[in-house]
């Protein structure tokens, strides 16, 4: 049994920088991609960044490319570097462990996860 364990969320100022942490508990972390996802108040969660083995296999939103960097080490915990922050980035972030070992062919796509953390708050004010 997997489980997932958020932390480094926070209160931080525009443009300001939070590095959220994924610690994983269980066997085979390597062979699984990760993701985050956001969930903002009275919307949809939604894919922030997803990572299978290493800078070649990282992918992100729209929103969030070029400010945000995702990567893993190589024991049982993912990163999610978040700089220049906006107040739109505000949300209950988490991580999700993919249901399927190696390659993802939509790294966006909630079904294709099949454990998640219980989030972390971030909140960017002006």
């Amino acid at each position: 049994q997997v489980q997932l364990v958020e932390s480094g969320g926070g209160l931080v100022q525009a443009g300001g920088s939070l590095r959220l942490s994924c610690l994983y508990s269980g066997r085979y972390f390597s062979n699984y991609a990760m993701g985050w996802f956001r969930q903002a108040p009275g919307k949809d969660r939604e894919f922030v960044a997803g990572i299978l083995w290493s800078t070649t296999s990282m992918h992100y939103a729209d929103s969030v490319k070029g400010r945000f960097t995702i990567s893993r080490d190589a024991k049982n915990t993912v990163y999610l570097q978040m700089n220049s922050l906006k107040p739109e980035d505000t949300a209950v972030y988490y991580c999700a462990k993919s249901a399927v070992i190696g390659v993802v062919s939509d790294y966006a796509k909630e079904s294709g996860y099949d454990a998640w953390g219980q989030g972390t708050q971030v909140t960017v004010s002006l």
